[in-house]
């Protein structure tokens, strides 16, 4: 069969099945992720149907599919929202990487893997999967809830501080000096700085420079925009969903609501695109002999992820629902998991370490949109179950939930 052919009939059939699969999830109300994970997992590696022509096409288009994701959710923000943000939740930070990355430390030593794999195993463990996070966000129909600044200024930090781990682990993975290693680290921190000043101070200008009535014009301008500035700031060792989330936070006012109406077909498309190439990339039979450290790791940083969520929803002053939904929306580890566990991959640094990054990011990536939107009514029921015995008690709290609910569905 002639190969054009082949691609059409191979990333064809992907597409179909994608929309019968989001079509039977719409109508179960269930999130798609899972999903279009399975596809890629039957369609990939070891599967019942590999591919190959469209192979190298879908791999393109997952990380547009990443970008767009970023960039739609850095539209939902103004640079304003960033700053106060950034400022009132670094703590949860610092709160983050602590509690998330060290466990996966923890599991590196303990399986003798030593301190370069348990860099690179902490780094698999702390970061969320922006991607699929703000997937879930639109899918649950959450992007306005008063915790979901919280969760974003949680993933905004994870992003930013990947412009300083990545040049790290790639400096200890290649054995550089202390001078290389500094020197790379300086670059990124320096375009990652620029990039998010020239997003704050001249955001307005930036709206101005794209502003156009022809939604065709706008299109290609914020479209081209973006994958520009993903570009280089890849280039520079910064990651390209940080540079995209910044050129969202850039456009303001009609800009960004034009932009957002206009890009949110093809931030569909591109992400099932995204998922489908994740499982692509799994071999099955890869999975089993991993499968228990996998699974003990994700049940530790899933709770942990759900406690740093809660805790920073506290702070912030969200009620006992928003607290339970932000944990549990954190939970879902993916593409920054992947890119970081590839590193070690191919430097040959321990050769179990890939199957176990890939076996746990998959748990967590099926596991994170059901932590998402069950999380808040499971910690709800048991709440009340404990507090049953108490008797009078528990009235007052109903009462208190029920004045806050309302305001959950508002922007702060």
């Amino acid at each position: 069969m002639h190969s054009s052919a082949r691609f059409l009939i191979e990333f064809g059939g992907i597409i179909l099945a994608l929309g019968l699969l989001g079509r039977f999830a719409a109508r179960f109300r269930f999130s798609p992720i899972p999903l279009y994970l399975l596809a890629g997992l039957a369609f990939g590696e070891g599967g019942l149907l590999p591919l190959g022509a469209s192979e190298e096409f879908v791999a393109i288009g997952a990380e547009i599919g990443v970008i767009l994701l970023l960039l739609m959710l850095g539209l939902e923000y103004t640079a304003s929202d960033l700053v106060s943000n950034l400022k009132t939740q670094y703590p949860a930070g610092l709160v983050d990487a602590a509690l998330n990355a060290l466990p996966g430390a923890a599991m590196a030593l303990l399986l003798g893997w030593g301190p370069v794999a348990a860099v690179v195993l902490a780094g698999v463990t702390w970061i969320s999967s922006s991607g699929v996070i703000a997937k879930v966000l639109g899918d649950l129909g959450r992007l306005g809830n008063r915790e979901t600044p919280v969760i974003l200024s949680i993933l905004v930090l994870e992003d930013l501080s990947m412009a300083v781990y990545l040049p790290i682990v790639t400096a200890l993975l290649a054995g550089a000096g202390i001078a290389a290693g500094s020197l790379t680290l300086g670059v990124a921190l320096g375009v990652a700085g620029v990039v998010l000043v020239v997003a704050v101070r001249y955001g307005r200008h930036i709206s101005r420079f794209v502003s156009n009535d022809d939604p065709e014009k706008l299109l290609l301008v914020v479209l081209g925009l973006t994958l520009v500035v993903a570009g280089l700031a890849q280039q520079l060792q910064v990651s390209a969903a940080v540079g995209a989330f910044l050129v969202g936070i850039a456009l303001s006012g009609e800009v960004a609501e034009g932009a957002h109406n206009l890009l949110a077909p093809l931030r569909d498309l591109f992400a099932a695109v995204f998922f489908v190439f994740f499982g692509l990339h799994t071999d099955p039979a890869s999975i089993p002999p991993v499968l228990l450290p996998a699974l003990a790791l994700a049940v530790v940083t899933a709770a942990t992820k759900i406690a740093t969520g809660c805790w920073a929803a506290r702070r912030a002053g969200i009620s006992a629902k928003g607290r339970w939904r932000a944990g549990g929306t954190l939970v879902a580890r993916g593409e920054f998991s992947i890119v970081i566990a590839g590193l070690a991959v191919t430097a040959g640094i321990e050769p179990s370490l890939g199957p176990l990054a890939t076996a746990y990011v998959l748990i967590l990536v099926v596991l994170g949109p059901l932590t998402a939107r069950y999380t808040e009514p499971i910690a709800l029921s048991l709440t009340r179950r404990l507090r049953t015995p108490s008797g009078p008690q528990e009235a007052p709290a109903e009462a208190e939930t029920a004045v806050l609910e309302p305001h959950e569905a508002g922007r702060p």
